[in-house]
């Protein structure tokens, strides 16, 4: 009788438009990494037990309540909390891994539960892939708004998430492997090699364009980079120039900068005065300040209805 192979779960932990559906399809071509576009599975599993943060038709809070009394029942048999989500993520990562030793989970928005995740799989590898954080300000805009000013939609993924990743790789450095995009479009062969090390996974020779043949099931992910990009290259590096060059928006990326701090880019492997020299340095146009400029007061509604829903 055969011995079931148990497949273990991977993560790849990014803010939104930071490369990581290029970084997942780069991995998916080792015989030994499977996934499937953006899961999304542990972000319900984990949020059933919050009191806070989400809206629902059939009183989340009510909920709550009736599921820990259910909790307290299991718990009397050895099954606590965090092995009762396990419980139900793990089969089903099994099930999509196949015969491969990792199935690759890809949900940029675990980083609202990054903690978590790393409680209910203890023993799991986690990828941290940092960006710029002006390209993927300047990159939410262009993928989602056709370039017009719509930041005000992804406040929780700018503030709150990168909050968390960063306090999540201070606290567990020893754990989590983190690369920079720019790294990895610069060299991908050595970052490649790099991450299979950190995964204890054979070395696997990697063609500039072998990545066009992984097909991710799913609507989720970087649709239009899938499009339109055949190769990796550097080009997208300084793209956000483009994009944050009216008077307006170099002002809020000033801003953006300035908060994040010169430590916490750092831990992100950035410096503070030198984005900040690029951006100042960088050309200036009027292109969308007239839209922006009609849209602040907008986005200013917009995150304060969206706070008050999902207090």
């Amino acid at each position: 009788m055969g011995v079931c192979k148990l497949v273990e779960p991977l993560f790849l932990l990014s803010l939104p438009r930071s490369g990581s559906t290029l970084l997942q399809r780069v991995l998916a071509c080792h015989p030994d990494i499977n996934t499937t576009s953006e899961p999304w599975l542990l972000l319900p599993l984990v949020y059933m037990f919050r009191k806070r943060g989400i809206k629902a038709e059939y009183d989340h809070g009510v909920m709550t309540v009736g599921l820990e009394d259910f909790c307290k029942q299991l718990s009397a048999n050895g099954v606590d909390r965090l092995k009762f989500i396990r419980d139900i993520a793990q089969p089903l990562y099994m099930r999509l891994g196949g015969d491969a030793k990792y199935f690759l989970d890809k949900t940029p928005r675990y980083h609202l539960i990054a903690e978590e995740v790393l409680s209910i799989f203890p023993f799991s590898k986690f990828i941290i892939l940092w960006r710029n954080p002006l390209a993927v300000a300047s990159s939410m805009m262009e993928t989602w708004s056709e370039g017009r000013w719509n930041l005000h939609r992804f406040h929780i993924d700018l503030y709150k998430g990168l909050t968390n990743l960063i306090n999540f790789y201070e606290n567990n450095r020893e754990k989590v492997l983190a690369i920079r995009f720019e790294d990895f479009v610069s060299d991908p062969a050595s970052q490649y090699q790099t991450i299979l090390k950190y995964l204890d996974l054979p070395a696997h020779d990697l063609s500039s364009t072998e990545f066009t043949n992984i097909f991710l099931p799913g609507r989720l992910g970087d649709q239009t980079g899938i499009k339109q990009y055949n190769s990796i290259s550097k080009n997208s590096i300084d793209r956000w120039k483009a994009t944050l060059s009216n008077p307006w928006r170099k002002i809020w990326a000033r801003r953006y900068l300035n908060w994040i701090g010169a430590k916490r880019l750092s831990v992100m492997g950035y410096q503070l005065d030198e984005l900040l020299l690029e951006l100042n340095s960088s050309p200036i146009s009027r292109k969308h300040l007239l839209s922006d400029i009609a849209r602040i007061g907008y986005s200013y509604f917009y995150r304060k209805i969206d706070e008050i829903t999902y207090r």
